[in-house]
């Protein structure tokens, strides 16, 4: 098949390079500051699933360089406040029999990409193992708590295919498999990185200190019983009947497998980068004020992020000076 995968970050790398390695022509598309450490070099990953290389087919900055090419799929894994700039640069090369999956994190970007991209185009990933960035090009898988999960999240593609590309990730040795309740599935996600990644990076700590901590416990319910009541509110569908049946099952099955992993945000924070901390408690925020209720703990974690991104960036400043 014919793959394209938009942003090179810890989990593009790994799609990308498991994807070339099974035999697939695989292109990407990077910023162009990034270029020159990635063009004509090969792609390496390391962890849990061995060791991996592959030198793409193409590594471009600029879309208009692939428009010759028909793509099957497109990937895109880019963080989720750049999720509309990149759909745009590449709503041309989502041809009639192209689909674009968003393998992203948070609340929003299939909303934000439904406006400019036809639905039935569009598949959700639910990305639930965990990669982080040696150096450009150079990924290392630390952990995976269950397969990757795609679909169509209004039903409005041909199963047949969609199942074809599954299948294709799934042969490429990353665990894969279908779901028409990808959009529940999704949400399960926002759940879990909502109660954890926010706290894990403002304390700098794992998701098992977060766990074992009765204080942090406390605080990630209450990040739980919010969304629920927000999501209701809203009308949007939970796989979960009740906060505290999600709750159990976060900390008996999804919790221990990651124990020792930190989350993405802490690393963006360190490396003074934005978070996606608005398509995750930002994002309940927002759904919250649409409906007039109140969820102040995601409110105040949400102002604790945004505090701590600014922060940083005024100590990289400094140490500059």
């Amino acid at each position: 098949m014919n793959v394209l995968v938009f942003g090179l970050g810890a989990v593009g790398t790994v799609f990308a390079t498991f994807l070339k390695e099974s035999g697939n022509s695989v292109y990407a598309v990077v910023k162009e500051k990034y270029l020159n450490q990635l063009i004509n070099k090969p792609l390496k990953v390391d962890g849990i699933w061995g060791n991996h290389k592959a030198k793409l087919d193409g590594i471009v900055s600029d879309t208009k360089q692939l428009e010759n090419i028909n793509f099957d799929f497109i990937i895109l894994s880019v963080k989720s406040y750049d999720t509309k700039e990149a759909i745009l640069s590449l709503k041309n090369l989502v041809r009639e029999n192209t689909f674009l999956i968003l393998a992203q994190n948070g609340y929003g970007n299939y909303e934000t990409t439904k406006e400019i991209i036809p639905s039935q185009n569009i598949l959700l990933a639910r990305v639930i193992f965990g990669a982080k960035l040696k150096e450009i090009g150079y990924a290392t898988v630390t952990v995976n708590a269950d397969d990757v999960v795609i679909g169509q999240p209004e039903n409005l593609a041909d199963e047949n295919k969609v199942i074809k590309i599954v299948e294709t990730i799934k042969n490429s040795n990353i665990p894969a498999r279908y779901s028409p309740e990808v959009y529940q599935i999704l949400w399960d996600k926002i759940l879990y990185n909502c109660a954890l990644n926010p706290l894990g990076a403002i304390l700098e700590c794992s998701y098992g200190d977060l766990a074992n901590n009765e204080e942090t416990r406390r605080l990630m319910n209450k990040i739980i019983i919010e969304i629920f009541k927000t999501a209701k509110l809203n009308k949007i569908n939970l796989r979960w009947k009740t906060a505290r049946e999600y709750i159990n099952f976060f900390y008996e099955k999804l919790i221990p497998p990651t124990k020792n992993h930190y989350p993405s945000m802490y690393y963006d924070i360190k490396s003074g980068k934005k978070t996606e901390i608005d398509a995750l408690n930002g994002a309940i925020v927002n759904l919250a004020k649409k409906v007039k209720t109140n969820v102040p703990v995601n409110e105040t974690i949400t102002r604790l992020i945004k505090f701590k991104e600014t922060n940083t960036k005024t100590e990289e400043k400094w140490k500059i000076l």
